[in-house]
């Protein structure tokens, strides 16, 4: 009985992904730059499986968080490995087993890190059974690993992935090892679902003009970071995070993330900015929770940071590589 175990990391977007192309197996409207986080992952598990249809249930392990699918959930997850059985010939059915080491559905990308393992645990079981000449060829995976999640793409590369069109690709950048810090905000479930505001997003007035907006962000980010221009991306990075945000909350019905929450710990990051004129490149996803990104020299203003959001918040800090969860 062949088994496979795999893990992929989430990620980041500094410039988002936000609107795809309608029919397009999830291309998106514009390019997006993020960063992994490889403290944050997806474990899959695939085992051969002796039955008429492939079946998904949790992954149960001590170091991993309880998961329950939606039935909605649990048919796109199948799908998709259905999708690249297909691409592979392979006739076989599998018991996938998945679950995440941190709290999935409230804007922690955790769609990114579970479509990017099943997407690898299936490529390294597929290859035993009917071997393919591009089965472990990175970028043509990224884009098999799109059509499930488009976000996922960009998990497959580390520490930076750009992606524009068809697949991600690693991007080489100084920075890196940098310490990761998420205040959680909010850990229950999201209302609206990320597949549910790109479509949404579309409606609001802000969003002609978002494409060529995004993009003129990522020229500048990618020129910023590679300059070392910390202060630069961190605005750039707050814009775009901003605007994303505004889109949801113009959008017809409008929707918003942002929670008093959210509000007071942005506050707080700018009052710490002001103070020092230094900090973190701050953004959030489409969720409540605020995501921190410190370079290696701010180690001391990281632990600032975690000390104080720890007073009212549920913080996960990780530092460089190695991690330090609180």
């Amino acid at each position: 009985m062949k088994q496979v175990t795999v893990s992929a990391p989430s990620n980041i977007a500094l410039i988002k992904y936000m609107g795809k192309i309608e029919g397009s197996g999830n291309k998106p409207t514009n390019g997006s730059l993020s960063y992994t986080l490889e403290n944050l992952r997806t474990f899959v598990r695939l085992t051969e499986l002796d039955a008429a249809a492939d079946q998904w249930k949790p992954l149960v392990r001590e170091d991993l968080q309880k998961i329950e699918l939606s039935e909605k959930g649990q048919q796109r997850f199948i799908k998709h490995l259905q999708n690249l059985k297909d691409k592979w010939g392979i006739k076989q059915n599998f018991l996938i087993e998945s679950a995440n080491n941190f709290p999935s559905d409230c804007g922690l990308a955790s769609s990114a890190s579970s479509f990017a393992a099943l997407t690898l645990a299936a490529a390294e079981m597929f290859q035993q059974i009917n071997p393919q000449p591009w089965g472990s060829d990175k970028k043509y995976l990224s884009e098999l690993s799109r059509q499930g999640s488009g976000s996922s793409c960009r998990s497959l590369f580390t520490p930076w992935a750009l992606w524009q069109q068809e697949y991600a690709e690693p991007m080489g950048l100084e920075f890196k090892d940098l310490h990761h810090m998420v205040v959680i905000v909010e850990d229950s479930k999201k209302e609206v679902s990320s597949s549910e505001a790109h479509k949404l997003v579309t409606t609001s007035p802000r969003f002609e003009g978002r494409p060529e907006r995004a993009e003129m962000r990522l020229k500048d980010l990618s020129m910023a970071l590679r300059f070392n221009d910390w202060h630069i991306a961190r605005q750039i990075v707050w814009d775009e995070f901003i605007d994303m945000h505004r889109l949801f909350e113009t959008s017809t019905p409008s929707f918003t993330y942002m929670t008093d929450g959210s509000k007071k710990v942005l506050e707080d990051c700018e009052a710490f900015w002001n103070k020092w004129q230094d900090g973190p490149l701050v953004t959030m996803d489409a969720g409540a929770n605020v995501h921190l990104l410190f370079r290696n020299d701010q180690k001391k203003q990281f632990e600032q940071y975690r000390e104080h959001f720890k007073k009212d918040f549920k913080v996960l800090a990780f530092e460089g590589v190695k991690d330090n969860v609180h």
